[in-house]
């Protein structure tokens, strides 16, 4: 008895051969000219920058079989041909043999504009990726919504889910967002809502493209012009900037930080730490040195590094295991904590919170910014903002003060206090105190100054008082009354960090939290 399905000679049935010759019409192969523009253009295909990102063959693939709803307007060989996946590809696949996900909007179907059955396949994919706690790259490139698909009924297509799922994934599971090309309104509302945002040059990134904006009364701006790398990489939009074809090796590493420890890993030569840092207080320095000395060799990563440059923030591993590191930059502002470090730290902290990954505090801070124009960026609330989420987290904080340690700036380093860490320990020139050693003189002092006529006899007063209230604010000495838990060899700070995150490690403490991460 049959089911009356034809065996053919060369041995594979007839729906199976309809199946694969539908199959092969959804490859990059299938659209030869498409695929040629999109490179002239200097991009490259969605199944491209996918099958870069994952080991090979592990792709596991959903709702390839999709098209546009836009059967009352096109024929069924047009929706074959040019409206493939409706424009998005993606699925379950391994990254170095660890389960991920993987979505792309496709340039080639509609410059990747976000249809209504593309966003249910996407809702589908989400639904897969949180029942199975997966780490997702998303390539979010393309124009925002598609307002021509004429097969579903919709007056405002407001009910579209998509936005609410990606966004409720927040802390969840770890959300890495590439722009390589124009991506605007739904689709950079997708690369907003994710935890790290991967762009190139090639990149525009904006709430509207120029049609929208034209659209407004609001003028006629070319695509590059709206949200181009620089400005992104300023206001604090794009967390890292590389190359053009460098996008998808950015976000195999960013996205291996949340894959768990690494077991081959290098230790680097500690000896430079002892000279990393001047002995004056008044000289600027690099504190990428000071970073590479205690993280392994190639593991770090600085993020949002033109967005308040003062704040360093930056993920790393140590001994094979992630880590993050927050840290002042004394080459601007002089570290003081400003209104954007506030906000930069703050939600830096929140990460590393939900992802279990441990938090070290390099301090080298004069404090809070100050003065009027300071005031009129909102410092009160934005500067607080990084004591709350230090005062909220779970991961182990561990304080290395390298330099100067000074008032609220140098406690929302430490977590609020110098209790607060799991440790809090100063490098050998390191001073601590309420404010800036000079300014407190200057302060406590004033009626005695103010009666020296002489200036010059002055501020040689004013260098006595200051020498002395050095010794009194020492590293050593604050140490001696318990305020900090110890005076350490530079070389010593990687070892030290390790056996506390070790324990930290064995108690649970390193691991994810599934809570929001604040997007800005």
């Amino acid at each position: 008895m049959t089911d009356g399905t034809a065996e053919p000679q060369h041995g594979l049935r007839d729906d199976l051969v309809t199946v694969l010759a539908r199959r092969a019409l959804t490859e990059d192969s299938a659209r030869p000219e498409a695929v040629q523009r999109q490179h002239a253009r200097g991009g490259r295909t969605a199944r491209e920058l996918i099958g870069e990102l994952v080991d090979p063959g592990s792709l596991v693939e959903y709702g390839r079989f999709v098209t546009a709803a836009q059967e009352q307007r096109r024929s069924p060989d047009d929706l074959l041909d040019r409206t493939v996946g409706d424009g998005v590809v993606g699925g379950v696949a391994t990254v170095d043999g660890r389960p991920v996900a993987v979505v792309s909007y496709d340039y080639l179907v509609m410059a990747g504009t976000q249809g209504m059955r593309g966003h249910a396949k996407t809702d589908r994919l989400l639904d897969v990726v949180e029942r199975l706690g997966l780490p997702v790259v998303f390539f979010a490139a393309g124009g925002g919504g598609r307002p021509s698909d004429t097969d579903i009924p919709t007056v405002s297509g407001l009910d579209v889910s998509t936005f609410a799922r990606w966004a409720g994934l927040s802390g969840k599971v770890p959300r890495v967002a590439v722009v390589n090309d124009n991506c605007f309104a739904g689709n950079a509302v997708i690369a907003g809502c994710a935890d790290l945002i991967v762009a190139t040059p090639r990149s525009s990134l904006g709430m509207g493209g120029p049609a929208m904006i034209a659209g407004g009364g609001l003028g006629q701006v070319e695509a590059a012009a709206v949200g181009p790398l620089d400005v992104m990489t300023r206001n604090g939009v794009v967390d890292l900037a590389v190359d053009d074809g460098d996008e998808v090796d950015a976000a195999r590493h960013l996205l291996g930080y949340f894959l768990g420890r690494q077991e081959d890993w290098t230790e680097p030569d500690p000896t430079p730490m002892r000279g990393a840092v001047p002995a004056g207080e008044r000289t600027a320095y690099d504190l990428l040195p000071v970073l590479e000395g205690i993280c392994d060799e190639g593991s770090v990563t600085v993020l949002r590094p033109d967005f308040a440059p003062e704040l360093c923030t930056a993920l790393g591993r140590i001994e094979g295991r992630p880590v993050g590191v927050i840290g002042n930059d004394t080459r601007f502002m002089a570290g003081a904590i400003t209104a954007d470090a506030g906000d930069k730290g703050a939600r830096f902290v929140q990460l590393c919170d939900a992802y279990g990954f441990g938090i070290v505090s390099l301090v080298d801070t004069p404090g809070m910014m100050v003065g009027p124009d300071a005031e009129r960026s909102a410092l009160v609330r934005h500067t607080s903002r990084l004591l709350v989420a230090c005062a909220q987290i779970e991961v182990p904080l561990v304080g290395v003060v390298l330099r100067r340690g000074y008032g609220l700036g140098a406690q929302a380093m430490l977590g609020g206090s110098t209790r607060a860490p799991v440790m809090t320990v100063a490098w050998p020139g390191a001073h601590l105190g309420p404010m800036g050693l000079e300014g407190a003189v200057r302060l406590a002092r004033r009626a005695e100054l103010a009666a020296i006529e002489d200036a010059d006899v002055r501020e040689a007063r004013v260098r006595e008082l200051t020498a002395a209230m050095q010794e009194h604010a020492s590293a050593l000495n604050v140490a001696r009354h318990g305020e900090i838990d110890d005076v350490i060899d530079p070389v010593e700070t990687r070892g030290i960090i390790a056996r506390l995150l070790d324990a930290a490690d064995a108690e649970g403490r390193l691991r994810p939290r599934r809570r929001p991460v604040d997007v800005w």
